[in-house]
């Protein structure tokens, strides 16, 4: 491998200077470096998960007006103000959904015509009105409408986000890398509990939304302010050809280090191509942007370790999914835990963190390649949900919490690898629409319909510990799904 990288990279020698040994895509003349990108990207996409726990705590989301012996007692929050059942209260996050699922696929595609840098500072921009407009809120159906655009705003930064860091990390740290922004997911749900209950109830639910809207508003002007930065894969908007062709040539470098696929000369011809073309990039129609997303989505369903990666995770999502929603409910069912959302709320913090970060940096230390990352997905998860099994069989409360939280950390560590492979399993150019899909993927086929699906099976067993073992079955077709992924 080292020497077809040698050799690809001799005929381009002329056209990387200062490329050979760096990896980031960051001009050395922005203020920007590629720790403080992440560290940028982290605080962003901590408030992304901010306002997701918010909306959920008691403080934001409220609860309903209730009567009893002639003796009511007023509702709070955003239930008890606009006089929401819970069917309602459930759509308000079904809102979201649709609308993070929706732009999701756009936002990738639109990244080969618009810089993607810049499509983040739209989508920000967005997110930080929509949340404003959640807080002057004046019914169900404008809030509804809110929250959906929060969730378009939100698409553009996971679509295109991972795809920058990864271009911008050390080689040997990759890994590690997507591994802590991905750890801000449960540390952003944990803070958004709190945050939601202290500002809810000292402030109103109100304020909640205007003091996230006022944090994020200074990183959507960023997005607009500072010289774009460019994905690999994307030719510059601009005239820079010295830094299109270290593209090019850092791109041919990646591609072979990663994918381990003779590359180098389709890549060259697409840059080419692009450059070319680059005069007529006004006169796409949305008929032609549709047609090259479908050509690229052809390209990318044809890949196989993506589908096998993306099946695997779907599985994954599903229970973990069903954990987050009926987990307390089934730890006081079975173990008649009186503070079984403090307990798995715990759990689900520490390990997410803790096993996030440690799966990044395990695989970074094995050597970050595809083959490896499945390797890990596939040992974490088997073991993992073997130790999460073995915890609904305990009869002793404590001996379930301590199995229970070495299965949560171990299938937390396939955070890391999983989008590890998501991103280097396509050309560069396909990594925002991999992304993008993944995620659609892995809500529509995965948590989404698990917490109902779990809660019919629950109403027909009427037994949570069955309940629960069944569920968590499904980690083991996952670890065989990503086996399998080893030998593509």
């Amino acid at each position: 491998m080292a020497q077809q990288q040698e050799h690809e990279g001799k005929p381009e020698s002329s056209l990387e200077p200062d490329m050979g040994t760096n990896s980031t895509m960051i001009p050395s003349t922005s203020w920007f470096t590629p720790k403080r990108l992440l560290a940028i990207f982290c605080v962003i996409n901590l408030l992304n998960y901010l306002d997701r726990g918010a909306i959920a705590s008691n403080g934001v989301n409220g609860s309903q007006r209730t009567c009893e012996g002639g003796t009511c007692k007023s509702g709070t929050g955003i239930q008890g103000d606009f006089n929401l059942n819970n069917f309602e209260d459930g759509v308000l996050s079904s809102a979201f959904m649709v609308g993070l699922l929706v732009a999701s696929p756009i936002f990738a595609s639109l990244a080969k015509s618009v810089n993607p840098f810049r499509l983040i500072g739209v989508g920000l921009s967005v997110w930080t009105l929509a949340t404003l407009c959640c807080g002057f809120s004046f019914n169900f159906w404008s809030i509804a409408v809110c929250r959906m655009l929060v969730g378009v705003g939100e698409a553009s930064f996971i679509s295109l986000a991972a795809p920058f860091i990864d271009d911008n990390a050390p080689v040997s740290q990759k890994t590690a890398w997507l591994a802590i922004f991905y750890m801000c997911i449960p540390a952003g749900y944990a803070i958004g509990y709190i945050y939601g209950g202290l500002v809810g109830n000292h402030f109103g639910w109100r304020y909640g939304f205007w003091v996230e809207a006022i944090l994020m508003s200074p990183f959507a002007i960023l997005g607009f302010v500072m010289k774009p930065l460019q994905l690999k894969g994307f030719a510059p908007t601009d005239s820079e050809k010295a830094l299109t062709l270290g593209t090019v040539a850092s791109e041919v470098s990646d591609v072979g280090a990663s994918n381990g696929k003779d590359e180098a000369l389709s890549l060259k011809a697409e840059f080419r191509d692009k450059s070319s073309h680059e005069p007529s990039r006004s006169k796409c129609t949305i008929l032609d942007q549709f047609s090259r997303f479908l050509k690229d989505m052809k390209e990318l369903l044809l890949d196989k370790v993506f589908v096998v990666n993306v099946l695997g995770y779907i599985a994954y999502n599903f229970v973990i999914g069903a954990y987050s929603y009926w987990g307390p409910k089934a730890g006081y069912s079975i173990y008649n835990m009186t503070n079984a959302d403090m307990m798995f709320g715990g759990i689900t913090v520490v390990c997410g963190i803790l096993g996030t970060v440690a799966g990044g940096f395990v695989l970074d230390f094995m050597t970050n390649t595809i083959s490896n990352a499945f390797k890990l997905l596939s040992i974490a998860t088997f073991i993992g949900g073997a130790c999460c099994f073995g915890a609904f069989l305990f009869k002793s409360q404590y001996g379930f919490l301590a199995l229970f939280a070495v299965g949560e950390l171990l299938v937390f560590a396939t955070q890391g690898p999983v989008n590890y492979v998501c991103l280097h399993c396509v050309k560069p150019s396909l990594r925002p629409l991999s992304m993008a899909m993944s995620t659609v993927a892995i809500h529509i086929f995965g948590d989404v319909p698990s917490s109902p699906l779990v809660g019919l099976m629950q109403d027909k067993i009427n037994n949570w510990r069955t309940t629960a073992l069944i569920l968590t079955t499904i980690f083991f077709p996952a670890a065989a799904i990503w086996f399998i992924g080893k030998s593509l």
